[in-house]
């Protein structure tokens, strides 16, 4: 399979919006490449390890309680792995020099891993003549009503003295 033109267009400008990215590599859940720009390393085995590592992200999140695994980051002595969910389907996995400022690597791999969703879905919607049907967000949890105490009537009085009265 030929990777789209697309994808590896959005993989490409962010390595251009963070120059201290080494690779990027987006996954589909099965661990198959389906773009990759990542000189020097083999996309193929980076691929199978984020999908397994990804799901086991997975996991630790829900035991955890906390939802959906949404990004993995693992710091290694050289720098960064990062992966995002990319829609249900796909993961974008990030790498970086250690001197990366995290925040940017963070918020340019959200973004990415939003575009890269919009990308695949939009093949899917061509492919299969309509859209997937998106999950519905779970409901909001709402908090305990307020409750509060009435204040006493303000009083004045027209003589009352002042720091100033002698």
């Amino acid at each position: 399979m030929s990777a789209d033109p697309h994808m590896l267009d959005e993989l490409r400008r962010l390595r251009a919006r963070v120059p201290q990215l080494t690779g990027a590599l987006a996954t589909g859940a099965d661990g198959r490449v389906l773009a990759q720009d990542t000189p020097g390393v083999d996309p193929d085995g980076l691929a199978t390890l984020t999908a397994t590592a990804y799901a086991t992200a997975a996991r630790l999140a829900d035991a955890a309680g906390q939802g959906e695994s949404r990004e993995l980051l693992v710091r290694g002595v050289y720098g960064y792995v990062a992966a995002f969910a990319a829609g249900d389907a796909a993961v974008l996995t990030l790498l970086a020099q250690d001197r990366v400022n995290v925040g940017r690597l963070l918020l340019e791999g959200r973004r990415a891993a939003a575009r890269v969703a919009e990308l695949l879905d939009g093949h899917s919607s061509t492919a299969g003549g309509r859209k997937p049907a998106k999950p519905a967000k779970p409901p909001a949890k709402t908090a305990a009503p307020r409750t509060r105490t009435t204040r006493a009537p303000r009083t004045t009085t027209n003589n009352a003295r002042t720091a100033t009265d002698s």
